[in-house]
């Protein structure tokens, strides 16, 4: 049973196959025809959704949604809605005045989209929950306080640490509260989601961070419930110290070397998830990349023991379904796939034409923003943020532009580049920053340069 063999797995235990979790968040919309909004705020469709899902990709263990902003817009932040991603946060109420909610604003079974969601997740709880782990994903301290405050936090490290502390300690507040509803409506596995850890630094991270997420690990576990930190983006420096703060498991994306990864989870005898690649693989690839990619990625691990496949992050809406099923076929008959896909080659996309600036003749300096895609990855968001920030500030003095590895022709421009982590940031062709948002004041300090 899928269940069990999740939990086995989190509990550390031998398993016959490691167990497969599609994050199928807004893509389960796309397999009934409806659009990302209907999605997030249909009960009846959100079900109708994750059924299908459940039927079609014959999960372990599948999340019921995959939205980092239900806690931000119940604590004020207005949101972006688009079709085909999960909304993004558009104003940050901590931005001018700083002032940390108090605590009657901590959200309730009441608060927002919250009565929909905790419905929903009853409704699948009754109709799988027997034989599927049912994950519940909260967003982690970290992003919230980003939410909520913006870009300005990153500064706010620097400058006035101790109301950084603060802050996050209300944000694992939100946190705990909202796992706790999760869990009261039948959640197994409680997934803090923390895009922005992989910005900052290992020292950052111990300074800020091991607190707060190693209170809400022992939360969870004091509660009886799996738990799973996940991060997006090159998280290895910072592997180690989620490690420290001691949840069930780790899941992470396609910027991580698993292999790698996974000897230093390993060594705290923790579970990694991971961390099938969204757009090269599953969304442009083929089903054959799907089942080959599956295949050597389970074949480049030491062992299988604390290990669950799964894509690297909540599905782009598009990926096409044969993909997905490829992905699962790949895992839940391995020797069969195997044997089905030994001749083939996967698709090079470094084949694919495209022209690059000269670089060395520009009109004004040209600011290039690498991301996965900045309207449904928060990293992404925050990077392609400070960009027109610049833009902004200078005007007609520089050019923006955000390059989105969703499309097929960026990914190219990324490979002959050498992009090798999202989200970039490039200055006249060069790397400036690399999963590392920069200080607006940084960065205008390094556009000044080009200027005189």
């Amino acid at each position: 049973m899928g269940k069990e063999l999740v939990f086995k797995t989190l509990k550390h235990e031998e398993t016959s196959r490691p167990p497969w979790v599609p994050f199928a968040g807004i893509h389960a919309g796309k397999l009934l025809g409806y659009n990302a909004i209907e999605l997030l705020t249909d009960e009846d469709k959100l079900v109708e959704s994750l059924l299908e899902v459940n039927k079609l990709y014959k999960p372990d263990g599948q999340p019921v949604l995959f939205d980092l902003q239900i806690e931000a817009e119940i604590l004020g932040c207005d949101l972006f809605w688009s079709s085909m991603t999960p909304p993004t946060v558009k104003t940050h109420p901590l931005e001018i005045d700083k002032t940390i909610p108090s605590l009657d604003k901590i959200p309730t079974k009441e608060s927002g989209r919250l009565p929909m969601i905790l419905s929903a997740m009853r409704r699948m709880k009754k109709e799988v929950g027997d034989t599927t782990a049912l994950y519940g994903l909260v967003v982690g301290p970290f992003t919230l306080a980003s939410h909520l405050r913006g870009t300005d936090i990153f500064m706010d490290m620097v400058d006035e640490p101790e109301y950084v502390k603060e802050l996050l300690e209300y944000c694992a507040l939100v946190t705990k509260k909202v796992s706790l509803l999760y869990i009261e409506a039948g959640m197994d596995v409680i997934a803090v989601v923390d895009p922005l850890v992989s910005m900052i630094s290992p020292r950052h991270f111990r300074k800020f961070m091991s607190e707060p997420f190693s209170d809400i690990f022992a939360y969870l576990r004091k509660e009886n419930t799996f738990s799973s930190f996940f991060v997006c983006g090159d998280a290895t420096k910072n592997i180690p110290g989620m490690c420290l703060t001691n949840p069930d498991s780790i899941s992470v994306d396609e910027n991580i070397d698993l292999a790698a990864a996974k000897l230093v989870t390993d060594e705290h005898n923790i579970t990694l998830g991971g961390n099938i690649p969204l757009t090269t693989v599953m969304l442009h690839g083929s089903q054959q990349d799907n089942m080959k990619f599956v295949i050597e990625m389970i074949e480049s691990l030491d062992n299988l023991k604390n290990f669950i496949a799964a894509p690297g992050c909540d599905m782009p809406y598009d990926v096409p379904i044969e993909n997905a099923i490829g992905a699962a076929q790949a895992i839940l008959e391995f020797e069969q796939t195997k044997e089905l896909i030994k001749n083939y080659e996967a698709t090079d996309f470094s084949k694919f034409e495209v022209e690059l600036p000269d670089y060395e003749n520009l009109e004004r300096p040209f600011v290039e923003t690498f991301t996965l895609d900045s309207d449904s990855c928060a990293a992404c968001t925050y990077m392609w943020g400070v960009s027109q920030d610049m833009k902004e500030h200078f005007g007609d003095k520089i050019d923006v532009i955000e390059y989105k590895y969703t499309e097929l022709k960026n990914i190219a421009r990324c490979i002959k580049i050498g992009v090798a982590n999202l989200p970039s940031l490039y200055i006249n062709g060069k790397l400036k920053y690399s999963s590392l948002i920069p200080s607006p004041e940084k960065l205008i300090a390094d556009i000044e340069k080009l200027l005189d």
